[in-house]
């Protein structure tokens, strides 16, 4: 037996040694990047955080059943028409992928939740629109949940609470889309004259037909810092009139400035922030 076959060469022992050495492996789940300042978080710790960055408090955007998780007492939520969902009326070309593209991403059969809960032990209605479906684009089922859902809270006497994310009205559907404006408005209106309390939470981006009808008609208006508020968005604008704006033109803030919020709120005080608004206005019975 040759006692130097199991003597392996030098170089061949270099080349099993790099190869035996792992590199460490870090899951691109475990972190997330803030768009603003570019910090590295823990996703754990932005989640601890209401998905706020904890060094420049920019608010990431979150879907529709998370911000009711955030907001509602637990277990309360009972949702509402969860069966409806948008279909090609007028045989839009691309359409029909767009939309079974979108229920598979966001996991939703349309871009709004509506139902009723409880927050700080005051009975409510609640909806939340979902920018993770056709970035939250108001379609004919879209209005007819919302206008759904303020007739069930006028019916109820109850106060009801809208989370705003939108990109406007849903061009695939043409006119339709933007008889919804009309349509919400209508139902805002009469559980407006039953006395009934109405407050609408402006997220980023609230814009297009969402804005010009039932976002901007709460009695009370509140939005998330810097969001983004429009009608028609600022490069329309600048090509349009042919101007700069100015730099914070268009966020929450500046709006608020401008008189149409009522106030800014940060995400980790807005369970506090309604819950004090609704006993205020005598709905439950204690803040939380």
């Amino acid at each position: 037996m040759d006692l130097f076959a199991f003597i392996k060469p030098k170089n061949e022992l270099e080349r099993s040694d790099e190869t035996d050495v792992k590199k460490p492996y870090v899951p691109d789940e475990m972190w997330e990047k803030c768009p603003e300042c570019g910090t590295l978080l823990l996703t754990t710790d932005v989640e601890e955080n209401c998905q706020v960055c904890s060094k420049c408090n920019h608010h990431f955007r979150i879907n529709a059943r998370k911000r009711i998780e955030m907001t509602a007492d637990k277990d309360s939520f009972v949702e509402m028409d969860a069966e409806l969902e948008s279909e090609n009326i007028i045989d839009f070309p691309g359409y029909d992928e767009k939309l079974e593209k979108s229920k598979r991403n966001s996991k939703e059969k349309e871009s709004v939740i509506c139902g009723t809960c409880k927050i700080g032990g005051a009975d409510i209605v609640i909806v939340s629109m979902n920018s993770e479906f056709m970035m939250g684009s108001m379609g004919s089922v879209t209005g007819d949940k919302i206008t759904r859902a303020f007739e069930y809270a006028t019916d109820n006497s109850l106060p009801i609470i809208v989370f705003t994310v939108s990109g406007g009205a849903r061009m695939q559907e043409g006119i339709i889309s933007l008889m919804q404006m009309a349509k919400t408005s209508g139902a805002v209106k009469r559980h407006s004259d039953a006395g009934l309390l109405y407050i609408t939470v402006l997220t980023d981006p609230t814009s297009g037909g969402v804005t010009a009808s039932f976002a901007m008609e709460g009695d009370i208006i509140l939005a998330e810092p810097k969001a983004l508020i429009a009608f028609a968005g600022p490069r329309v604008i600048e090509q349009t009139i042919r101007q700069k704006l100015p730099r914070d033109f268009q966020t929450a803030e500046f709006v608020q400035n401008k008189g149409f919020v009522d106030r800014v709120v940060d995400r980790r005080q807005m369970r506090k922030t309604l819950s004090d608004l609704l006993r205020i206005h005598n709905y439950g019975e204690a803040g939380i």
